[in-house]
């Protein structure tokens, strides 16, 4: 490129290196130079020419794309108004994202990532998915000292078959090494839990001195305020004597007293991530997955992990009670067996189950109108007490199906008619 100047002054422009001398130049003949002129005969961005006029040169980084872009539409679909899923945190859509889609990335990358776009930042300061900060007193317990109750409580879930669900999930944690249990249950009566605490005791291997608790109508017949030590049910308090721990409710109106199972409350709203993805017994073992998670991990409060700080705190916990006392207090649990369409007899009546448990003894419980059917400890189906004489989920019934006729053209569609011939034929007049 030629630039003819007045004066007869003319320099040749080869490269944009030579840019900085026609920038010279025309100052000192105060002069501007048409950046955009220059752009068009040299094949560039005006910028380009804004960059080498200012001496910058070429730029010696390259805008690398992120190994998260590749998610880039997963996370658009994720966040999306359409989704039924919620995520309260980046954090949670960063364990969602490995878990599911392989995503591998730190944390705090995949937060500046978040933070970086727009139109995913917007999403989580929304006020609807945000907490206000609130000031927790932290205090330390010794070992074996203390421990802390609550429940995340209605929480609305819909499951993979569209039926929506209020669950609630007991937590229950040791003071001193963070340790915790959680119990997923649709009911929060007096039997559901001291079954829970039972068991949670049994799981640790012993009884913490005292347990924190909020002003539940489970645990007392009159709050404790400022002014009254408040009122422990009866029955509740002969658990507690059984057990030989003290009952500590927190004052009326002040839940932060019992801050670190407070705490806990955020990360449980992990389960929003996968709303509509589970079955009720598959929320159920996502939530016992969630918990074991949560127990091998690193706690900032004492900087401790906690499942290895229980070995240490299981010496101070007072001893468990004599089996006849626990199993007392524990929600009836007996044995049935699985016969061959898949189903367990319940008062007459026949309730499904997986069909890979066919043949095998699996435990009953029942409470709170509802069957809970367990194997080895897992919770593998669930069914509302009911009149009728079969009680078939389809998914059990079409991996029955599906099982016994392997080439059936349209067994989705066999499986519905057959079901729907079963509720005529033993319909409840």
């Amino acid at each position: 490129m030629h630039v003819q100047l007045d004066l007869q002054t003319e320099i040749e422009i080869k490269s944009l290196e030579d840019l900085p001398k026609l920038k010279f130049l025309m100052e000192s003949l105060n002069m501007k130079i048409n950046k955009s002129k220059v752009g068009r005969e040299m094949g560039v961005d005006r910028r380009t020419v804004d960059r080498y006029l200012k001496g910058m040169g070429s730029s010696k980084t390259r805008n690398r794309k992120s190994k998260i872009d590749e998610l880039y539409e997963v996370i658009s679909e994720l966040l999306s108004k359409e989704s039924i899923q919620t995520f309260y945190y980046k954090r949670v859509l960063w364990e969602y994202l490995k878990d599911n889609h392989g995503l591998d990335c730190s944390q705090s990358s995949f937060r500046r990532y978040i933070s970086n776009k727009p139109e995913f930042q917007a999403y989580f300061t929304d006020g609807q998915r945000t907490y206000a900060n609130q000031s927790v007193v932290r205090f330390e317990t010794p070992p074996g000292e203390q421990a802390q109750f609550d429940w995340k409580e209605n929480i609305k879930y819909i499951t993979s078959d569209g039926e929506i669900l209020k669950v609630n999930v007991g937590v229950f944690l040791l003071g001193n090494s963070r340790y915790k249990s959680y119990g997923l249950t649709l009911s929060k009566s007096q039997s559901v839990l001291m079954s829970f605490l039972m068991e949670s005791f049994e799981a640790i291997g012993g009884v913490p001195k005292t347990i924190l608790t909020d002003n539940m109508k489970t645990v007392m017949d009159e709050h404790r305020t400022e002014y009254s030590g408040g009122v422990v049910n009866e029955r509740f308090e002969q658990f507690a004597n059984d057990n030989g721990f003290e009952i500590k409710p927190c004052i009326a109106g002040r839940p932060r007293t019992k801050g670190k199972v407070e705490s806990i409350m955020k990360l449980l709203d992990e389960i929003h991530a996968y709303q509509g993805k589970f079955t009720f017994e598959g929320l159920h073992q996502f939530v016992q997955n969630l918990c074991e998670r949560h127990n091998q991990s690193f706690n900032q409060g004492n900087r401790k992990i906690p499942i290895l700080a229980l070995k240490q705190e299981k010496s101070h916990l007072l001893p468990l009670p004599r089996k006849e006392i626990r199993d007392s207090y524990k929600i009836k649990h007996r044995l049935v067996k699985v016969n061959p369409p898949s189903m367990i007899t319940y008062k007459s009546n026949q309730y499904s189950v997986p069909a890979e448990y066919k043949g095998k003894t699996v435990g009953l419980q029942v409470y709170d109108d509802h069957i809970h059917v367990y194997y080895n400890m897992d919770l593998i189906a669930q069914h509302r007490v009911s009149k009728k004489v079969l009680n078939y989920k389809e998914e059990h019934y079409l991996d029955v199906l599906s099982r016994g006729m392997p080439d059936y053209p349209d067994i989705d569609e066999l499986a519905k008619k057959n079901l729907l011939t079963m509720d005529e034929v033993y319909k409840i007049e």
